[in-house]
């Protein structure tokens, strides 16, 4: 590829034009567009691109790979300005948090001799725009890759090849299931900091709870402090999905709400469970899994037993806790009847 555009210079366009710069491709030239002319001007002046556009139709103009990192719900007005003015063999690729309607408005408004390869780069910061923008934000992070039906090949290798230059994993995945697991572990947690902050500022004595806030809030409540159109538009364009997760999420709380008042045991075999399943991801376990289809591994089958080992023992060890502090109870009743 000689010419790339990318639209929008925000902290993720920002970032992958400073990753394409630090590469050192040979022959590259990074042409920049974004409605902020503020944040176009600073992309050229960090050097994220080579030049500006003055509006989409010159950002397009002989690029042979487009880059469309606007928020979500733009992403539609976007496809629909640059499909008259791609060159044939284009290649289209975008950021949003959400694939199946951008997949969907690609097909709409991108002409037939362009391949769209949908894309998600799981990168990020709760502070946007090019200032915060970095070369290593994507540097061993997964990148979805969502290729329409009718992007050939070279495309998608063009894509991939961009993905490795910003130094991330690539992933392959369907736009829906992409959708419906994002709301999991990314859209979820969105709506959750935002629902916790709001609730306990709220809170009639928050003027006496923010003094106490600390790590744990704060950490929490992170992702609260994100763009607003940005989480607009994520959720606008991932209803279902959410929503669906939100509701899985309301029940497990109740779970939990009812083992604390029921069942202490159990409430500890949750945290004790949770907290060793969570440090073995954490420690990325996930990337040493063998596809369902396929038998675990020796090491698999070991590293499993050794965990329900160690869990087994860390239950074994509260129910003595508790029958010994039972006992310790029990005397004392006695000796005061004496």
């Amino acid at each position: 590829m000689d010419r790339v555009a990318i639209i929008g210079t925000g902290l993720i366009g920002g970032s992958i034009g400073l990753a394409l710069k630090g590469g050192k491709v040979t022959g590259l030239e990074v042409i920049g567009f974004d409605d902020d002319r503020s944040s176009l001007n600073e992309a050229k002046k960090r050097g994220a691109v080579d030049r500006t556009a003055g509006n989409l139709r010159e950002a397009v103009s002989g690029a042979r790979l487009v880059i469309v990192a606007a928020p979500p719900l733009a992403v539609r007005q976007v496809f629909e300005d640059i499909g008259p003015h791609l060159s044939e063999g284009a290649i289209v690729t975008d950021t949003a948090s959400t694939k199946a309607l951008p997949a969907r408005w690609a097909g709409e408004y991108l002409p037939a001799g362009v391949s769209y390869v949908g894309g998600h780069p799981m990168a990020g910061k709760e502070q946007q725009g090019i200032k915060n923008a970095e070369a290593g934000l994507f540097q061993g992070k997964t990148w979805a890759v969502v290729p329409s039906a009718r992007a050939n090949e070279a495309a998608v290798q063009s894509v991939i090849g961009l993905i490795t230059i910003a130094g991330a994993e690539a992933l392959f995945v369907d736009a829906d299931e992409h959708d419906q697991y994002v709301a999991a572990i990314s859209h979820l947690p969105l709506m959750m900091s935002a629902a916790l902050f709001s609730l306990v500022r709220q809170s009639p004595s928050w003027d006496d709870i923010a003094p106490l806030a600390a790590s744990g809030f704060k950490d929490m409540t992170r992702l609260a402090s994100g763009d607003p159109r940005m989480a607009h538009d994520i959720m606008a364009t991932n209803v279902d999905a959410v929503g669906h997760w939100i509701d899985r999420f309301i029940v497990e709380l109740q779970r939990l709400r009812d083992l604390m008042q029921e069942n202490r045991k159990s409430l500890f075999r949750q945290f004790s469970e949770t907290q060793l399943q969570r440090d073995a991801f954490v420690a990325g376990d996930w990337k040493k899994r063998q596809p369902l289809a396929e038998a675990p591994s020796a090491k698999d089958a070991m590293s499993s037993m050794l965990l329900g080992g160690l869990l087994s023992s860390r239950v074994e060890k509260f129910e003595k806790d508790m029958e010994r502090g039972s006992r310790g109870r029990r005397g004392v009743l006695d000796d005061d009847e004496d």
